[in-house]
């Protein structure tokens, strides 16, 4: 028998992530060009950027991944480039988990190296989320995407910052995941971050890491609830 409170469960959180995705997208006009994260959140808010230019909506994105990528080409939206258009509008990406000071991490999907290319390229870094991901504190594992040669230097770079680094492996293949760029990825468990500032430097600085999953650099966050969506926005100057 199957558990209803269970289903129950999935059932509003993508309801959730489907709200905040349809509420970010209104952000979006002619003329702009605009990154597009990847995972089940941003899958919602290409398809309704599909259905805008479907509708005559005229924008260019840049993908943050090849599934993205592939999103939004069957949903007909015009793709551009990084080189062709270094500065973006917007980026519209999901999260792992946010705190209240518009800090996230981001990665489960193995896309934050793109991702946070993306995002210090955009205006506007947008993320949308649902309720469950907006917490007091940081505590989730924080991706670090690593060349394969210097994974054990990582992994003891991580150890003497007082985190317990673990492989990503595939779930449908034998081995570790491998990224778009072609590199391994370490989930660093750091328990509670406080400082995750200094922690983003001292994961910056590990040398074989080639980028990790904390952003700092988030203006605003859609979360989809229960009673609709909340909008947070980050106040005073970006990071």
């Amino acid at each position: 028998m199957k558990d209803r409170s269970s289903h129950d469960t999935s059932s509003d959180k993508s309801r959730e992530k489907e709200a905040s995705a349809l509420s970010a997208v209104t952000l979006i006009a002619d003329g702009m060009i605009v990154g597009i994260g990847t995972g089940s959140t941003a899958a919602y808010a290409i398809a309704e950027l599909g259905r805008l230019v479907a509708g005559g909506l005229d924008i260019l994105c840049v993908p943050t991944s090849y599934q993205s990528e592939m999103l939004a080409a069957q949903q007909k939206i015009p793709i551009t480039t990084l080189s062709e258009h270094p500065k973006l509008d917007i980026v519209l990406d999901g999260a792992d988990q946010i705190d209240r000071n518009l800090v996230a991490i981001k990665g489960g999907g193995a896309a934050h190296t793109r991702e946070k290319v993306i995002a210090h390229a955009a205006s506007k870094v947008v993320l949308m989320v649902d309720h469950e991901k907006v917490v007091p504190g940081l505590d989730h594992e924080v991706p670090i995407e690593v060349l394969p040669y210097a994974r054990t230097l990582v992994e003891r770079g991580v150890r003497a910052l007082g985190g317990i680094p673990e492989l990503r492996m595939a779930a449908r293949k034998d081995g570790p995941v491998v990224t778009d760029n072609g590199n391994f990825v370490i989930d660093a468990d750091f328990g509670t971050i406080d400082d995750p500032a200094r922690l983003s430097d001292e994961l910056s600085a590990l040398v074989g890491a080639i980028e990790h999953g904390i952003f700092l650099n988030v203006d605003e966050v859609h979360i989809g609830t229960s009673d609709g969506v909340k909008v947070l926005k980050r106040q005073g100057l970006r990071k």
